[in-house]
């Protein structure tokens, strides 16, 4: 049997565009992308970096919405609107960065037609 990646639960999750032929190899690759972003995440977290952590939420947000994972775009939208309120603290923010780790890990990569 594979080992399947920790997803804290999360159930699946697949993109709205997996059967299009024309967007399923840009999809395939940004879900194969996804283990470095996750990686990233985990790092701007650990180290405290607010602003890494704030910018890599942004750019996720609109890269998982445009490839038709919009729960991972909605965890990235949470985590970046909560790193913009003035008393966000990191240390607080360990669920919503949890979530958008397992979003992240839940993804489906679309198979090989």
């Amino acid at each position: 049997m594979d080992h399947l990646p920790d997803t804290g639960g999360t159930p699946p999750i697949h993109s709205s565009y997996e059967c299009d032929p024309e967007l399923r190899d840009l999809v395939i690759h940004f879900v194969d992308e996804l283990d470095q972003r996750v990686e990233t995440i985990r790092s701007a977290f650990l180290s405290e970096d607010a602003a890494a952590l704030q910018r890599i939420s942004h750019q996720l947000k609109g890269a998982a919405g445009g490839y038709g994972f919009d729960s991972i775009g909605d965890s990235a939208a949470r985590l970046e609107y909560d790193l913009l309120t003035d008393e966000a603290m990191i240390s607080d923010l360990t669920e919503r960065v949890e979530d958008l780790i397992n979003n992240c890990r839940a993804a489906v990569r679309p198979a090989d037609s």
